[in-house]
């Protein structure tokens, strides 16, 4: 049976261990969505880890939505970029960026004062700090056109090649959480009556034709695809998601795609679990990610339920997770506090396992 530590091969990559960094929205890119050393640290002492999937990534000033997130689409943006793929190969790890636009969540204040765009004028619940750092409410979308949505598939596919140019390793398709993508599968957000709404295979095509336009420009091993069935962030639901999931997956497994990621989290839902459902329809590799352990992470590889395991609050604090995992020893707690502030506190900043011992502990660890 697999375990965390073996290796696993993933698109065009063999990966040396199935230990994955999840996708972790940070803030520290400043308001130009610039990534900068510091950025290049974060994920460099991260490197360990089979895969590290960064945080979403605008494909377009449009999809930028939010205080400080990073974007893929300025000159500027893959340059700092570049920064971050040469300190994590430096370090020999494997790299992708996660590529999302934010739909109905991006604040008006990011997007010239204009409203934005989703599959249907659905509002979505609560809110994001602006500019000045207080929290906005969401303002109600317009439904996006079919011009639209045709410049932001070709969109997507832009930034797939911008980040395999900046030395990035492939990219992660946000297609989870609320977002735009996201919010094309889900009933209760796309209420559209044409092509990409009603039934299944039209509401998974944006999805499809962002996956296929991806793959045009990239090719299929370097692509991942990140959904998320059973969460319901900003209020987003659909009326069966055991149906449309697993029927996504299946239309899926046409592409070979380097993987396909769910997030799925193990604590008790009002929905029931669909993860299994989607582990019988796809046929590829399974990453799942949502509250695992160094022990439930071995036992579902175990079970079959997964071939990887994404991480993510354990890898903020505990920078050599992967070392930690390995020889059973204690982990830090992050600091909910410093998730999404500026600067290096909590960021850049966790020491490792062994950074925290004297040097007598050391020699006799060794």
């Amino acid at each position: 049976m697999p375990t965390l530590f073996d290796p696993i091969r993933l698109g065009e990559y063999e990966l040396k261990n199935r230990i994955l960094m999840a996708p972790l929205t940070r803030g520290r890119t400043g308001s130009e969505g610039v990534p900068d050393r510091m950025v290049a640290e974060y994920y460099a002492q991260r490197a360990e880890a089979g895969l590290l999937i960064t945080e979403a990534t605008a494909i377009n000033a449009q999809g930028r939505g939010w205080r400080n997130a990073p974007g893929v689409y300025t000159t500027a943006q893959v340059a700092g970029w570049r920064g971050v793929a040469e300190a994590v190969h430096a370090r020999g790890g494997r790299i992708f960026m996660q590529i999302w636009h934010m739909g109905r969540t991006v604040l008006p204040e990011y997007a010239n004062g204009n409203r934005p765009v989703a599959p249907s004028a659905v509002k979505a619940e609560g809110g994001l700090p602006g500019k000045d750092g207080n929290r906005r409410p969401f303002a109600t979308p317009r439904a996006i056109t079919i011009p639209e949505i045709r410049r932001t598939v070709a969109d997507f596919a832009r930034a797939a090649k911008r980040a395999v140019e900046a030395g990035f390793d492939g990219v992660e398709i946000h297609a989870a959480n609320n977002f735009l993508v996201d919010s094309f599968l889900r009933d209760g957000t796309n209420r559209r009556q044409d092509e990409y709404g009603g039934p299944i295979e039209n509401r998974a095509r944006f999805l499809i034709e962002v996956v296929e336009a991806v793959i045009g420009v990239i090719g299929a091993g370097k692509v991942g695809v990140r959904l998320s069935p059973t969460n319901s962030y900003f209020g987003i639901s659909d009326s069966e998601p055991h149906v449309i999931f697993p029927n996504v997956a299946a239309l899926l497994n046409r592409f070979d795609l380097a993987y396909l990621h769910v997030l799925e989290p193990k604590a008790a839902s009002e929905v029931a679990p669909v993860a299994h459902l989607i582990r019988a329809a796809y046929k590829g590799t399974l990453i799942m990610n949502g509250g695992f352990d160094l022990r439930s992470g071995n036992h579902a590889l175990g079970a079959g339920e997964a071939d990887a395991i994404a991480f993510g609050v354990p890898f903020i604090a505990n920078p050599d997770l992967v070392e930690r995992y390995r020889y059973d020893l204690p982990l830090t707690d992050a600091d909910p506090e410093t998730y999404y502030t500026p600067g290096r506190q909590g960021y850049a900043d966790y020491p490792t396992y062994k950074s925290h011992q004297s040097p007598a502990q050391r020699a006799s660890a060794a």
